[in-house]
């Protein structure tokens, strides 16, 4: 239940946090992805303040010996690049560029501006399994 109610207290600051900081707003995003046009450099300081969060949680992780809510780490075990990950980063940017969402701002938008993000989730959902398929047949 304790694992339950931080995960929901997580998911919900999260969301939060996309919304005040304009993550949830594709123009926004396309304004900053337009570095040769009119750039706005707000979700810079976003990123960083992002950075600098997970900068000081990789420093606490290190001389902890479980997390808080779980009895082990569940932490990728790879640092491996190779085509997969380099085309799937490559197909996020472009998917980010021109929808001017990714995974986490679009579900959360679908709570706020719905009509307009629903066509991008569904869209995402399909490619998501549609991976997944492909994997499985291979």
């Amino acid at each position: 239940m304790r694992q339950h109610l931080l995960t929901l207290v997580a998911g919900a600051l999260f969301g939060g946090g996309l919304a005040i900081s304009g993550m949830m707003d594709p123009a926004r995003v396309r304004g900053f992805l337009d570095l040769f046009g009119n750039w706005d450099p707000t979700l810079a300081f976003v990123m960083g303040g992002a950075l600098a969060v997970m900068a000081i949680a990789w420093f606490l992780q290190k001389g902890m010996t479980h997390p808080f809510a779980d009895a082990h780490w569940h932490l990728p075990g790879t640092r491996t690049l190779d085509r997969k990950l380099l085309g799937g980063s490559a197909l996020f940017g472009i998917g980010w560029g021109l929808g001017g969402l990714c995974p986490g701002p679009a579900i959360a938008s679908l709570g706020v501006n719905f009509g307009q993000v629903a066509s991008f989730v569904l869209a995402m959902l399909v490619g998501m399994v549609g991976h997944r398929l492909l994997l499985e047949r291979r």
